[in-house]
């Protein structure tokens, strides 16, 4: 081990560094490649519903909202709305989300029943992560600068108005959009 250890540490004289270079270059590109391929696939609503505990319970309420299925055939998928789309902010999220494999193995919310029971939970700390960035991921396809408010119902026009002028974003107004509201749920929290 310890001939090992000398022989990694001593500068190679066998091959040059320009070798050395292209071969960190193209390893690098090869690294790059597959972290960047694995964290797409984990983007997608396949992933993201492979476990039980999300096919049957939030995915099931998804498939009945208008980000499912609509009169423009566009369709949101998991990651649309629960992973920032800019590299610095996805990544942070998929640290987050590590806690939720560790929720996984553990079987916090492996049945209905005990998943109702955190429902509370879970959207309060979804909630406050989408309130704290502004609602990032609703932008992404909603913007108030891109709303025809013409178009709009007038109390959606005027909520949508005065929501700019406050500052408020779209989780403000718009919780229980894509899931059910748990039980416990106060309007006036």
């Amino acid at each position: 081990m310890k001939k090992l250890l000398a022989v990694l540490r001593r500068p190679s004289t066998k091959y040059s560094l320009l070798t050395l270079l292209v071969i960190g270059f193209f390893s690098g590109i090869i690294f790059w490649g597959g972290f960047n391929t694995a964290m797409e696939a984990t983007n997608r609503l396949e992933f993201c519903i492979g476990c039980h505990e999300m096919r049957d319970t939030v995915y099931q309420e998804y498939k009945e909202t208008i980000h499912y299925s609509n009169r423009t055939g566009v369709r949101a998928v998991c990651s649309d709305c629960h992973v920032p789309k800019d590299w610095g902010h996805k990544m942070l999220r998929k640290i987050q989300a590590s806690n939720e494999i560790w929720g996984k193995l553990t079987g916090f919310v492996d049945t209905p029943e005990k998943f109702e029971a955190h429902r509370m939970e879970l959207a309060t700390h979804e909630w406050a992560r989408m309130k704290d960035s502004g609602s990032r991921e609703c932008r992404n396809c909603h913007d108030f600068d891109s709303m025809d408010s013409k178009k709009q119902k007038p109390k959606a026009q005027k909520m949508h108005a005065e929501a700019k002028l406050e500052g408020k974003t779209c989780i403000d107004c718009h919780k229980g959009i894509a899931h059910l509201l748990p039980k416990e749920y106060n309007e006036d929290d």
